[in-house]
């Protein structure tokens, strides 16, 4: 799925990396403790966050995903805003809560997956 199909399906808000909209995601992992996204192995990833902090766009970076959509409404601060450019992630904010975005991409195809342990 693209970039820009989870913008248009969780009618989200660009904050930035417009210019990488056309990326492909193959996997979702919403969480709000980056410890469990640490533990999740799939590449080209999306991560669905309600935690607004740097941590997310670094713990993203190190598991190679792509995207970040921020529930609930929020939105980073510069600072976050900053990193994410830096490290060419595209953020993105949705007002739909974290259960109901996951449920709408994977209605729409798009799959989680988590390390076996």
């Amino acid at each position: 799925m693209k970039v820009s199909e989870i913008k248009d399906i969780l009618d989200a808000e660009i904050i930035c990396g417009e210019e990488y909209l056309d990326r492909e995601v193959f996997a979702a992992c919403g969480s709000d403790m980056m410890s469990d996204v640490l533990a999740y192995v799939k590449e080209q990833a999306v991560l669905l966050s309600g935690l607004v902090n740097p941590q997310v766009v670094r713990t993203a970076e190190m598991m190679d995903m792509q995207c970040i959509v921020f529930v609930r409404g929020k939105t980073p601060d510069e600072s976050i805003i900053d990193l994410a450019k830096d490290r060419e992630i595209v953020l993105l904010s949705t007002k739909q809560p974290m259960f109901a975005s996951c449920g709408m991409l994977y209605e729409k195809g798009l799959r989680g997956g988590a390390a076996i342990v």
